[in-house]
C-alpha cells in the first residue's frame, strides 16, 4: 500500500514539473517575450528614451499578442500534426485575437484619439479638461502586421 502512495506521489511531482518541457507553451511565452523586448527597444530608437512600460504594456508593434498565438499555433501542429483538432483550435484562436488586434483594437484606438482631441479643446474650466488621456495605440493596421512578418 506505501508503494501505490509514494508512486502516486512521485507520479504527481512530475506531471507538475512537465510544464517546463511543454513545447508549445514556451514557444509562446518566448514568441512574446521577445516581441516585448522588441517594443523596448524600437521605442528606444523611435524616441531616444527608455520607456520600460513597452515591457509590460499592449499595443504597438511587433503585436506581442499576434506573436504569442501564432507561436502556439505553429508548435501545436510541429508536436501533433497540422491536420489534428488542437492546431484546428490554435489556428481559429491566432485569426480572432489578430482579427481584432486589426479590427476592434485599432477602431477603439481611433475613437481615443478623437476623444483625446475633444477633451483638449475644453475650456479649462470643464470637469473633464483634467482627465487622463486615452491609451491611443491598441492595434494594428493590416499593412503593419504585414510588414512585421517578414
Amino acid at each position: 500500500m506505501e508503494d501505490s502512495t509514494a508512486t502516486a506521489t512521485s507520479s504527481s511531482s512530475t506531471h507538475y514539473f512537465s510544464i517546463f518541457t511543454n513545447y508549445p507553451l514556451i514557444s509562446a511565452v518566448t514568441s512574446f517575450t521577445i516581441a516585448q523586448f522588441i517594443k523596448l527597444f524600437t521605442s528606444w530608437y523611435r524616441e531616444r528614451r527608455w520607456d520600460l512600460k513597452q515591457l509590460i504594456g499592449s499595443g504597438g508593434m511587433p503585436s506581442s499578442h499576434s506573436a504569442t498565438v501564432t507561436a502556439l499555433a505553429v508548435a501545436i501542429g510541429l508536436q501533433e500534426g497540422f491536420g489534428g483538432s488542437h492546431f484546428a483550435i490554435a489556428l481559429i484562436l491566432a485569426s480572432v485575437v489578430m482579427y481584432d488586434a486589426t479590427g476592434v483594437r485599432l477602431h477603439a484606438g481611433r475613437q481615443a484619439e478623437v476623444l483625446n482631441q475633444i477633451v483638449y479643446e475644453l475650456p479649462a474650466e470643464h470637469p473633464l479638461a483634467e482627465s487622463r488621456p486615452l491609451r491611443e495605440l491598441l492595434g494594428h493596421t493590416p499593412p503593419q502586421v504585414c510588414r512585421h512578418m517578414t
